[in-house]
């Protein structure tokens, strides 16, 4: 493999969701995105991935652009569902009595 990102990958579920984990992660500190909601940031991140994953890949119609909107939903909410468990699971003790 010598691309660690194609558009193909980036069209699928998991590629995506990938994208928008870090993507997410590396401007949601940045000046005025900082004051926008995580969760809006992570879905418009996933609406730019997956349309632009679409358009590259020749797959772009009014009824796919429109349909992403929705799947971008799902995207963003894994995405963030992800983050939080890799977070949490650096945080939670285990007491041995």
């Amino acid at each position: 493999m010598n691309d660690f990102f194609t558009w193909s990958l980036l069209g699928t579920y998991s590629g995506a969701i990938l994208a928008v984990t870090l993507i997410t992660q590396f401007v949601k500190g940045i000046g005025f995105i900082d004051r926008i909601p995580t969760r809006f940031v992570s879905w418009i991140v996933a609406v730019v991935v997956l349309i632009l994953a679409q358009a590259f890949t020749e797959q772009l119609t009014v009824s796919s652009g429109v349909l992403t909107l929705l799947n971008a939903v799902v995207v963003s909410l894994a995405a963030n569902g992800t983050y939080d468990a890799i977070a949490d699971a650096g945080t939670k003790r285990i007491d041995i009595d």
